[in-house]
């Protein structure tokens, strides 16, 4: 075999290594990192009481990367291959640096070398990954978890409503300082807590300082009164109309000075229904909103259910449901109302004539549950089958 003749490269190693951490970044990331207006990245970790609340308990301990927009789970992955990471040595090592040379340093205290020399100053024997699960993330069961509850009945005044410290204000801090202090431990990006925000319809009552997240009960109630308002005032949902002009339909004479609920609140669910391209972020002050129906329809239909049906053992009839549904919609929209309409896994049937509501959080397992069924029964007609066929070819 023929012999190469090369001139050799001297590899050394410091002692200590350095603390390096290799993160393996996606493509989406990589193009972030190398534009000209790069954002700020975040580390965040809920606080141990609110991840106790939300996730497994025995995976409290866990960081995301944050863009303005996306959420990744940092996750260390170990590998049987170490990695080395080298940095030239440009002809200088100090002789801490070597051991594997003994020859004699110079007065300078350091080796003269060749150029083609390299030093391994850290190893690194597992690396960081980001991962996306299949659901993405949400921010909406930490939100659920960190508001207080907004449920005041017909006659009650804000002293009613208990307010606990996670909702409680902070002084003289602005509503969207209120706001982005509840999103500090919020766990994903900025924009992912908005998003979860105005899912829940969630708003900050200027009157006490304090966020609250409404109950589906008071979202069903504001729909109500702002239904009949726009009713009454001939204001188009479907088209653009003034919030102001909606406010002021849902007052009645007496409610000028103690409104039935927080502006804040009809505010939060005009966001929450608004067209998605109209919808305004929740920095700006919203002026003009308009209805998606279809959208809207659905919302109704799932929080009146939500509202009479929390559970399988408060299930309703199924017909009571969809007339109730209709009766709480624009005339021109009764047409709209069908079970197909609602989103998939939002509701499940005790038995066959009623219906009740399923939480966000429970419904994957209720939906494997359900796939679970379908595939047992087709697992014992396949063997019924099998059993009728072997019958069959005794007899012939």
């Amino acid at each position: 075999m023929a012999t190469q003749n090369s001139s050799s490269i001297l590899f050394t190693n410091t002692n200590p290594q350095q603390g390096f951490r290799l993160l393996e970044l996606t493509p989406e990331l990589e193009k972030l990192f190398s534009s000209k207006d790069a954002p700020a990245l975040e580390l965040k970790s809920p606080s141990a009481a609110l991840a106790r609340a939300v996730v497994d308990p025995s995976a409290l301990e866990y960081v995301n990367l944050c863009t303005p927009t996306q959420t990744y789970r940092i996750r260390q992955v170990q590998s049987s291959n170490s990695l080395h990471i080298l940095r030239p040595s440009l002809g200088q090592i100090s002789r801490a640096d070597i051991k594997v040379v003994e020859e004699e340093a110079g007065e300078s205290g350091s080796l003269n070398l060749p150029d083609e020399a390299v030093t391994a100053i850290a190893k690194c024997r597992s690396t960081l990954e980001l991962h996306v699960p299949p659901g993405g993330f949400s921010a909406v069961p930490f939100l659920e978890k960190s508001l207080g509850l907004y449920d005041r009945r017909s006659g009650d005044d804000d002293g009613d409503i208990p307010m606990d410290e996670s909702s409680r204000g902070f002084g003289a801090l602005g509503l969207a300082e209120l706001r982005d202090r509840v999103f500090v431990d919020i766990p994903v990006s900025s924009a992912q807590c908005e998003a979860g925000w105005r899912e829940i319809c969630a708003f900050v009552d200027e009157k006490q300082g304090a966020c609250w997240r409404p109950s589906a009960r008071m979202r069903l109630n504001v729909w109500k009164r702002l239904m009949e308002g726009a009713i009454l005032q001939t204001i188009d949902l479907e088209k653009q109309f003034l919030v102001r002009d909606l406010w002021k339909s849902v007052l009645d004479e007496d409610d000028t000075s103690d409104p039935p609920f927080p502006r804040a609140l009809l505010e939060a669910v005009v966001r929450r229904l608004c067209v998605l391209d109209e919808g305004p972020a929740l920095a700006d002050e919203i002026k003009w909103a308009s209805f998606d129906k279809a959208e809207c329809t659905q919302w109704v239909g799932e929080t009146y259910l939500a509202a009479t049906a929390p559970t399988s053992s408060s299930a309703i009839g199924r017909s009571d449901f969809l007339r109730e549904w209709k009766d709480c919609l624009p005339e021109s929209w009764r047409s709209e109302v069908a079970l197909s309409k609602l989103q998939e896994g939002s509701y499940q049937s005790p038995d066959p004539t009623t219906i009740s509501f399923v939480e966000p959080s429970q419904r994957q397992q209720v939906s494997q549950t359900s796939a679970a069924a379908p595939a047992t029964a087709a697992k014992v007609k396949s063997t019924r089958n099998w059993h009728e066929l072997l019958k069959n070819q005794k007899r012939h």
